[in-house]
């Protein structure tokens, strides 16, 4: 463990503050900064957020043989493994010490946006196994998705667009909007104590992929976020857990769109041995939004510095990057 490291600080925005200028400059400072926030009074009470938490850990409980019958499809719904995802290849010797939980928009599988990536029916656990659990999730990916687009706003406005920039039908009318739920063994059941001089992670290094993402988490400090991925040695920074506010951070999409003005940092997870759960919300614009650089962050001195690219094109290409061929599976779902 690299006990050295230090905590950081980062800017706290109130979705219930009236000065929209303020939120607007606190905002604006993060991004620049180093993409990370917090954001609290989102309007999901703390009762809610504990009950999904313990949703979570009913179905992280279950034996893995049930859990394998729920495996992630071809539309990435449903469970990953424990190793399943490796996040920084350069430097993990495995994957993640993690296992997770993908549950997207729900469309019907007869319905013409079922053939297109990410996009589908998704995986629930039996209401025999789990009562509730699906209510449950689904209640919380509409409420995630409503602090989102709240979110979003503050955004438009800190780039210098219009205030609904972001709620146009092409982008999170109808979103590419993922709930994960994730859970860290603890070391008394795996051994696995994190050590980045071994190349061992709960989570290795990386940015995250779409516009915002949403993270709630249990009170085990694991989080690490490096501000110049640039640095050598890279500095990496603790981001304290905030009872029940939201992290929340940028992705590569918003770094292209911005033309690299707003940053997506780089991040990972290094667990004391402690058992850790959290709640992730990933939020993308719809499958044929075009990413490219907005016009308020380009120059005659600051050209594009991407092509232009489709959301789903995108993100098809970095989960492929990122998680093992399904046919590593041989058994199946079995």
């Amino acid at each position: 463990m690299e006990s050295s490291i230090s905590s950081t600080e980062l800017n706290c925005i109130s979705l219930a503050d009236p000065d929209i200028q303020k939120s607007v400059a606190l905002l604006k400072q993060a991004c620049l900064d180093s993409g990370f926030f917090y954001v609290v009074d989102h309007g999901i009470s703390e009762e809610f957020m504990d009950e999904v938490f313990a949703q979570s850990k009913k179905f992280f409980d279950l034996p893995h043989i049930e859990k394998m019958k729920l495996l992630r499809d071809k539309k990435n719904r449903g469970y990953t493994p424990m190793l399943d995802e490796i996040l920084d290849p350069e430097n993990q010797v495995n994957g993640d010490y993690k296992e997770g939980y993908y549950i997207g928009v729900e469309v019907p599988a007869d319905s013409p946006e079922a053939n297109k990536p990410f996009c589908g029916p998704n995986q629930w656990p039996a209401e025999e196994v789990l009562p509730k659990w699906r209510e449950v999730m689904e209640q919380y990916h509409r409420e995630a998705l409503r602090v989102a687009k709240s979110v979003a706003r503050i955004i438009a406005l800190a780039l210098d667009l219009d205030v609904d920039f972001f709620d146009r039908p092409e982008m999170l009318a109808k979103p590419i909007a993922t709930l994960r739920l994730l859970h860290y063994e603890g070391g008394q059941k795996t051994g696995r104590v994190s050590n980045p001089a071994k190349g061992v992670y709960g989570a290795g290094a990386h940015s995250d992929y779409g516009l915002i993402t949403l993270l709630a988490t249990d009170d085990v400090v694991g989080l690490q976020i490096c501000k110049d991925r640039n640095a050598q040695p890279q500095v990496w920074e603790y981001v304290a857990p905030v009872k029940g506010g939201f992290i929340v951070n940028l992705g590569d999409m918003l770094e292209r769109w911005s033309n690299c003005i707003f940053r997506s940092t780089l991040h990972r997870v290094v667990l004391d041995g402690r058992e850790r759960y959290s709640i992730v919300y990933f939020v993308e614009p719809s499958h044929d939004c075009v990413v490219e650089c907005l016009p308020t962050c380009k120059s005659e001195t600051n050209p594009p510095k991407f092509p232009p690219i489709t959301c789903s094109a995108y993100l098809t290409q970095r989960y492929k990057d990122t998680h093992a061929d399904l046919s590593s599976y041989s058994d199946g779902k079995a």
